[in-house]
């Protein structure tokens, strides 16, 4: 009987839900489902483009002229993978891009040198544009990040960077590596035709004629709010001024105001619906707001965990 007592196995309590890469716990995820992420990506795009090579990767490897809301949908739909989705769906989509990165290249405009789109150098500066416009059009819009957050939000943004072929260790790990890198990088930058045209096209992406009026009321403001959130070289760069930064940061909130004034339910409704599937995975307490991070400020400006 000894031996029987001994053998019995203790109850195992049932594993919890998979929270992902991120959790309910992180800044990106209360920030991540913010409706001014929108402006946050077209600003990225801008950015990005400033970098010769980087751009010029773009334009020899995709078609965004002709499929622009597929590629811009495509980011969003990874985006809120990486952040909502499973620990599976996550690594699952890093391993795809990595996997079609791996395969392409492209001519630098200046050289004629052919190099690696997953060259690391490039890689990095992707992911720093996109980590600095996110952040920087949340905070600027008013979604209310301590300064230990926003270190955290980069912090915690190297795993995604780690999906993308990066390491993590060489990835900025909190807001003022992540402004030194910017500094070290500017000698780099340049807005050449590549630059130029992607600029032409985000102020007005092809529409049908009939949409033209649409596209003109609706899509042409955020994009300028989007290129006049650019930091001041940018502009100096793109040759093409901006309204004073006064101007730009009370606009940003009043568009924050006005987008986070829709109903999340509804907005979440959109397709992929990566929010919605999240919440039923983690439960009602999972859902994201920017407002939980005034309550939450002691449990989120603990380190991160990249």
């Amino acid at each position: 009987m000894a031996a029987s007592r001994g053998s019995a196995s203790a109850p195992t309590t049932p594993p919890g839900p998979d929270p992902g890469l991120y959790g309910p716990a992180s800044v990106t995820w209360q920030c991540h489902g913010d409706p001014i992420m929108w402006i946050a990506g077209v600003r990225a795009l801008y950015l990005q483009a400033l970098h010769p090579r980087a751009v010029r990767g773009v334009v020899e490897n995709s078609d965004f002229r002709s499929d622009a809301w597929g590629r811009l949908l495509r980011t969003a739909d990874f985006v809120g993978t990486v952040t909502y989705g499973t620990t599976e769906a996550a690594e699952r989509a890093g391993a795809r891009v990595r996997r079609i990165h791996r395969n392409l290249s492209a001519t630098d405009p200046a050289t004629g040198e052919r190099f690696p789109v997953d060259d690391p150098g490039l890689l990095l500066w992707v992911h720093c544009a996109q980590i600095d416009s996110f952040l920087h059009v949340l905070r600027r819009s008013g979604v209310p990040l301590t300064a230990a957050q926003a270190d955290r939000y980069v912090d915690e943004n190297r795993v995604g960077a780690r999906l993308v072929g990066l390491d993590p260790a060489r990835v900025p790990a909190d807001t003022a590596a992540l402004a030194a890198y910017f500094e070290e990088v500017r000698p780099e930058l340049a807005a050449g035709p590549d630059a130029r045209a992607v600029i032409a096209f985000l102020r007005s992406p092809p529409t049908p004629a009939l949409l033209v009026p649409g596209r003109n009321l609706l899509w042409r403001p955020v994009a300028e709010l989007a290129y006049g959130s650019l930091p001041g070289y940018a502009h100096r760069l793109y040759g093409r001024p901006a309204p004073p930064a006064s101007v730009i940061t009370r606009r940003l909130r009043l568009t924050g105001t006005l987008l986070r004034s829709i109903p999340a339910g509804l907005r979440w409704q959109l397709p992929p619906g990566h929010i919605l599937k999240a919440m039923r995975r983690m439960g009602p307490g999972s859902r994201p707001s920017a407002y939980t991070l005034r309550t939450s400020a002691a449990i989120l400006d603990r380190p991160g965990r990249a």
